[in-house]
């Protein structure tokens, strides 16, 4: 991902954690980092997207009421992991939508 996408990413989770009353240290409570560390991140002082960013901002875009098609697209992550797995046939496609659509269920548990 891109700095400039990755830093347009953290204003917005920080702009949906500011409308929510969500504070830093409440953000770090839940993905198990320190105040410091979310700071750093929302304020996008960083260069690349790591595991933590990716866990805060999915968690800011699910509050928001979920994840746009264009930050699906620009997920590096996600869609090199598609193209490492899919095989480019139809029936491939549709057995890993049920397999990524049936992880919705699970829950982050600290």
């Amino acid at each position: 991902m891109k700095t400039k996408n990755i830093q347009a990413r953290a204003m917005h989770a920080a702009s949906v954690f500011q409308k929510q009353g969500i504070s830093q240290v409440q953000i770090a409570e839940l993905v198990g980092a320190s105040q410091g560390q979310v700071s750093r991140l929302l304020g996008g002082k960083i260069s690349r997207a790591s595991r933590l960013f990716e866990e805060i901002c999915l968690f800011a875009e699910r509050l928001e009421g979920g994840v746009s098609r264009e930050l699906v697209i620009a997920n590096d992550e996600l869609l090199s992991a598609l193209a490492e797995t899919w095989d480019g046939t139809a029936q491939h496609s549709k057995a890993l939508a049920t397999v990524i659509r049936s992880l919705a269920a699970l829950k982050l548990v600290r």
